[in-house]
């Protein structure tokens, strides 16, 4: 994931499928949008999109009154296609392109939001990096919605082994500085109509 064979992955697979051939693709972004209602009041938070490429959480978001949205993607064609699709309305997004393990976070958010990027990390250094990331970037008292493939969910994704997670496994990884308040499990149905198990995990940032 750190080096440029991961970009040209990722750049390769938007530019090969579109936005909408990709397994992880979302028409409306549910269960990510129910969770972030339930957790803050959209428009007075701010929040960064850990893996958030081309998704349709951000027009969604944008729909809704937030106006501090950061999206985080290693996958510049991915982020690229995400401002064609919005237009003007791009320009009051915050894009970076960079790998999420590598990236230093320059300012704090209410909310992470990961939706299937954390589990590519099976690397035991890339996810204390992604860990060390986290802790740096959510307020005390802020939450971190992070989705990944339940353990029953593919062993696969894009080509690429990704870890499995059940909410209690992912929180005892990222530690005491977070606590899960809340968990989901979701079938995602791909675009060809396959299922995919995933867990959704709400946890909230204790007080340094």
């Amino acid at each position: 994931m750190r080096d440029e064979n991961g970009r040209t992955h990722w750049d390769d697979a938007y530019a090969s499928k579109g936005e909408a051939g990709v397994s992880w693709f979302e028409d409306t972004p549910s269960v990510s949008l129910d969770l972030i209602r339930g957790r803050t009041a959209i428009a007075a938070s701010s929040l960064i999109d850990i893996g958030g490429g081309a998704s349709r959480l951000v027009d969604a978001l944008l729909g809704e009154g937030m106006r501090a949205i950061t999206v985080l993607d290693l996958s510049p064609a991915a982020l690229d296609a995400a401002k064609a699709r919005l237009g003007p309305r791009g320009d009051e997004v915050e894009w970076i392109a960079a790998d999420v393990t590598e990236w230093k976070p320059t300012r704090s958010y209410d909310l992470w939001h990961d939706r299937a990027a954390f589990h590519f990390l099976i690397e035991p250094d890339d996810r204390a990096a992604y860990i060390d990331r986290l802790q740096a970037a959510v307020k005390p008292g802020g939450h971190a919605i992070i989705a990944t493939f339940a353990p029953d969910g593919p062993e696969r994704c894009s080509g690429l082994p990704v870890m499995r997670y059940d909410p209690a496994m992912l929180a005892g990884l990222i530690g005491p500085s977070f606590r899960l308040v809340e968990e989901r499990r979701h079938m995602h149905t791909t675009p060809w109509g396959s299922t995919q198990a995933f867990q959704f995990s709400v946890l909230q940032r204790v007080a340094r």
